[in-house]
């Protein structure tokens, strides 16, 4: 199932500036990266579920937030991309 994650945390402070880093490390690691805050997680039920409850556990809920867009299984008729930066087939080859 297609998720889009996006995430805004607070970076007044130092703490704040370590949480940022925790989430986007997070993020990049199951996820692609699609704007500066938004990803994308084309991932099974289970493992989205791992994701989305370990970036709860790195926020500050009273300073930062997330926000989870369940696309679902037909996820390509539900995005429209326009401009510049070039998408990507999440469900292609990756080579790392």
């Amino acid at each position: 199932m297609m998720v889009l994650i996006s995430y805004d945390v607070s970076t007044s402070d130092k703490a704040g500036q370590t949480r940022l880093r925790k989430v986007a490390k997070e993020c990049q690691n199951h996820a692609q990266r699609v704007q500066n805050s938004v990803f994308e997680a084309n991932l099974d039920y289970s493992s989205f579920m791992k994701l989305r409850e370990r970036l709860i556990k790195l926020i500050d809920q009273e300073r930062d937030s997330l926000r989870f867009y369940y696309l679902g299984n037909n996820w390509n008729k539900r995005i429209e991309h326009v401009g510049a930066k070039e998408t990507y087939d999440s469900e292609g080859v990756i080579i790392i």
